[in-house]
């Protein structure tokens, strides 16, 4: 670590109330330098926090996580958290394998009061913490920090609403307004007006006058001093929202101005009722190349410190998600019924050139997964043709409308699922390694896993002209093989045969194709010669090769990038069972056990999915029951 001034002398947070301002202000430039120094290696999500340091320092000036609790939406916003609660030295492992997470995790820090990977989680959470400790009699504060876009997630506003019913004291939601959602800054009048608002003997007079006005007037005289208050405030502030929903709006507050989010913090302490604090802050701040191009800073790769530059291999092959966008921007020029859907990923969807090409027929709704589809399925309804772009691990959040709205009711929709598989650096909160596992319990959809690029092209051809329910699934990072012009149509569930063998055959799915591949190359060493099948859809089945495959082989072995409970090996076991089958079976994939963060190749490796490894399991699988190896 740099021989920072302050920064070295801080153990953690209660260490902050011992320096003085300009130490404070010496803090704050070197834990965004730190934070830029480590994301500059490891990659990271720059942008959201440093953001927010102002906003750190004056949540642990002003709370003690050691009683009051802190829970931050989303996680990627609290880099800060993690350096200012004893996890300084730690944070240079920032998202490394068996380093510190990039997100917020219970098992590293009881400081992190609640995990926090995907977004919008926040307000529940601490509803649920606040309630919990006012049925144990416990007095302390209960703080929920959304921002970063969370705001336009359904599960914000269930939580709000509920917290406006229940009326609880000492919970505070505090909206980190990054200029990503809500509202713009509109000056010092703002200001001004919260100045007044979270003034003690403001707010005394106005809880006075609430309480006089009811005991005249009753509940019809109260409601309508409320009414008032809340006309004249909205001239002032755009919080009339927050107040129909039973709460104090405070805001907006400059979200860099550590001496004003101070004062207002310690000013909500002396209020009642569930409150909520408007900040504004900016993404990237302290950070040029952030500040300029606050999207893709908010997540991105190892960058060159100078420049803000990604550092990329040279001749690199395009991205799958890329790929992908790329065939659906040729197949909408020629079919003016091809929309897409995303929620809130663009740019990581490979959808900015067909944003660009077809505005009108493109739909980013927010971090709103149940909306999407439910969208994507009234988009079908009337015609048109959806797809329907999730990174594998927010599919999740929207699988009651796939079931509902979609599958249920037959409309043909296009699911392409990004990230499937293991994801490497996010985590266990990003691995995509569910979607076989919950998609494939749904009857009449159809499954697929490109082997190259240019099968997925062909699939997402096939898929849109199939009528079906169909969801494609591909995995993070570069695409396999080469890509030819124009696109042809793949029978749905039909399987291919890569390489015939002899008593072992290799069903496999997806980029583990070209693992199955690698993995023949080792076996053949051991004089093992496998058939190697790439199981493009792993629903529907092939069924004609796959009883001819049985009838042929004694030994099956399963290769998948998802989780062996439900997933594509267990449907291979199913059928072998249900069709009174005697092969042996042997699966890869991922178990049962959320996989922490890592490098792809070091979490492959981990958990025994490299060719060589793969190879070995065989060997000894098939050496075990008096397999004769074939010359």
């Amino acid at each position: 670590m740099k021989n920072y001034t302050v920064l070295n002398r801080i153990n953690d947070y209660k260490d902050l109330n011992k320096l003085s301002e300009e130490e404070i202000n010496t803090l704050i430039e070197e834990i965004r330098d730190y934070i830029i120094d480590v994301t500059s290696k490891n990659g990271g999500h720059i942008g959201p926090s440093l953001g927010v340091v102002e906003l750190t320092v004056a949540l642990l000036k002003v709370f003690d996580p050691e009683t009051d609790r802190i829970v931050w939406d989303i996680g990627h916003q609290a880099y800060s958290w993690k350096i200012l609660t004893g996890r300084k030295e730690q944070f240079r492992t920032l998202r490394q394998y068996k380093g510190i997470s990039g997100f917020l995790k219970r098992k590293e820090s009881r400081y992190d009061h609640f995990g926090a990977g995907h977004s919008s989680t926040s307000i529940s959470a601490a509803l649920g913490m606040r309630k919990a400790k006012d049925l144990q009699k416990k007095d302390s504060w209960t703080v929920a920090v959304i921002g970063d876009g969370a705001m336009t997630a359904g599960q914000a506003f269930e939580g709000l609403n509920h917290a406006g019913w229940l009326d609880p004291d000492k919970f505070i939601v505090i909206l980190n307004d990054n200029q990503m959602s809500i509202s713009p800054n509109v000056g010092a009048l703002y200001t001004y007006f919260n100045r007044i608002i979270t003034n003690e003997v403001f707010q005394k007079s106005r809880q006075t006058l609430k309480e006089i006005i009811k005991k005249v007037f009753g509940e019809s005289g109260a409601k309508l001093a409320r009414k008032f208050e809340e006309y004249v405030k909205g001239l002032f502030a755009p919080g009339v929202i927050f107040e129909e929903l039973g709460f104090t709006y405070v805001g907006t507050i400059d979200g860099h101005n550590l001496p004003e989010l101070e004062k207002t913090l310690e000013n909500v302490k002396k209020m009642r009722g569930p409150i909520i604090v408007h900040v504004l802050t900016q993404k990237g701040k302290g950070y040029k190349p952030a500040e300029q191009n606050p999207t893709p800073f908010h997540g991105i790769s190892p960058f060159d410190k100078i420049t803000g530059t990604p550092i990329k291999k040279v001749g690199t092959p395009p991205s799958w998600s890329k790929v992908f966008g790329q065939a659906l921007v040729e197949l909408a020029e020629k079919d003016s019924r091809i929309v897409a859907i995303t929620p809130a990923m663009k740019e990581g969807s490979g959808l900015t050139e067909f944003a660009d090409r077809f505005p009108d027929r493109f739909f980013d709704v927010g971090i709103a997964e149940q909306h999407a589809a439910t969208f994507a399925a009234g988009l079908s309804a009337e015609g048109m043709k959806p797809v329907l772009s999730y990174y594998s691990t927010f599919l999740q959040r929207g699988y009651d409308q796939v079931i509902h709205d979609i599958a249920l009711q037959g409309l043909p929709v296009v699911i392409a699922i990004d990230r499937a598989g293991l994801v490497g650096e996010d985590g266990p909160t990003h691995h995509g390694v569910y979607d076989i596992s919950f998609l494939r319990a749904i009857p009449d959809i159809v499954i697929s896993a490109p082997k190259d690029q240019q099968e997925l092209r062909n699939l997402l051809y096939t898929a849109l002209y199939s009528d079906r329910v169909f969801a494609i699934r591909y995995p993070r990072g570069s695409a396999i093989g080469d890509k030819s012009e124009g696109f042809e149509k793949i029978p749905i569930g039909s399987w291919e045969v890569i390489k015939e063998g002899k008593e072992i055959v290799i069903l496999a799915v997806g980029k583990y194709v070209q693992k199955a591949v690698e993995t023949e190359k080792e076996l053949k060493k051991y004089g093992i010669k496998p058939t190697i099948v790439n199981a493009r859809f792993i629903r529907p089945f092939d069924g004609k090769m796959l009883n001819q495959l049985l009838k042929q082989h004694h030994y099956v072995v399963t290769m998948e990038d998802g989780a062996l409970n439900g997933g594509f090996g267990s449907a291979v076991a199913e059928y072998i069972m249900d069709n009174r089958f005697s092969n042996e079976l042997l699966r890869f994939g991922i178990p049962d056990r959320f996989i922490q963060h890592g490098k792809i190749q070091q979490l492959e490796e981990e958990l025994g999915l490299m060719p060589v490894q793969m190879s070995e399991r065989i060997k000894e699988f098939i050496t075990q029951r008096s397999y004769k190896v074939v010359g």
